[in-house]
């Protein structure tokens, strides 16, 4: 159990039967009356934020996020394959857990799985990504000066802007946390 007035950023608790994280916190003394805590919190599972306010003392359960490396197998319809890195035991995890995060993903890529009484909840990738470019227009020589951009296809599908003097076939670094172009490879 924590308490309200030891929250802190980036701490997960358990609320109304649900998992959230503290992703802001305020401790507010009014001139009248009690002091209370008011905290900006992010639903883990659903991504859905709330404002609350909770008083100093208020307890909630403290939730317990594991976290897992493991390696990117192979999809099966609606299912994609993850496999532990240390057990080799393969976990399967619904499209709808991974579908805003599989287009950063090769495979045999490892990625962070985050997990919640046992039950895999949310895939994270790697920050950064190395894809190769599958679909774009023909760059022409000289376009290097210009910020203009166009949009290209990855490997995976996944659609980006990069500048003009990326071609078919070049290699390009990929922010997963934005979805944005950063540097050719």
């Amino acid at each position: 159990m924590i308490t309200a007035g030891e929250f802190r950023k980036g701490v997960t608790i358990e609320l109304d039967n649900s998992v959230w994280n503290i992703v802001d916190f305020q401790h507010v003394k009014p001139g009248k009356g009690a002091a209370f805590v008011r905290t900006r919190i992010k639903n883990v599972i659903t991504g859905a934020v709330l404002e609350r306010t909770f008083n100093p003392t208020d307890k909630v359960p403290r939730a317990i996020v594991e976290t897992k490396e493991m390696q990117y197998l192979y999809s099966d319809g609606d299912l994609y394959y993850f496999m532990d890195l240390e057990t080799y035991e393969q976990l399967p995890i619904n499209k709808d857990q991974v579908e805003d995060v599989i287009k950063y993903i090769k495979e045999n890529d490892n990625v962070t799985v985050r997990f919640f009484k046992g039950q895999p909840f949310a895939v994270e990738p790697e920050n950064f990504v190395v894809m190769e470019i599958v679909d774009t227009e023909p760059g022409f020589k000289g376009d290097t000066a210009s910020n203009t951009t166009k949009p290209a296809k990855t490997e995976t599908g996944l659609q980006i802007n990069v500048p003009l003097f990326i071609n078919i076939g070049d290699r390009v670094r990929i922010d997963t946390r934005s979805g944005e172009y950063m540097e050719r490879m």
